[in-house]
């Protein structure tokens, strides 16, 4: 089950996201559902239907977990998905 505290170690697609900041900054703000994951990219349908590709590294991303926020640097989530599992992580 997917909690605030193991979110970066779980399968993000699915969830709804917001981008908090990102080096693009008319990617900032913008949100929507994670539809695909990359190794580097986060693919996010947002409510008009378009598809909008962003870097995880370069980005600061709020997931809804419940009914929580969670706010997760991106360069903590550059990886494969089936490889991050196993990541060993202190903080994020």
């Amino acid at each position: 089950m997917i909690r605030p505290d193991n979110l970066v170690r779980h399968e993000l697609i699915g969830l709804r996201v917001r981008i908090i900041s990102s080096s693009n900054k008319t990617l900032a703000g913008l949100g929507g559902k994670v539809i695909d994951e990359t190794r580097n990219m986060l693919i996010i349908e947002k409510a008009d239907g378009k598809e909008v590709s962003v870097q995880k590294e370069t980005g600061v991303f709020s997931f809804e977990v419940g009914q929580a926020w969670v706010r997760v640097d991106g360069r903590v989530l550059v990886g494969r998905p089936e490889d991050r599992i196993k990541k060993k992580l202190k903080t994020w």
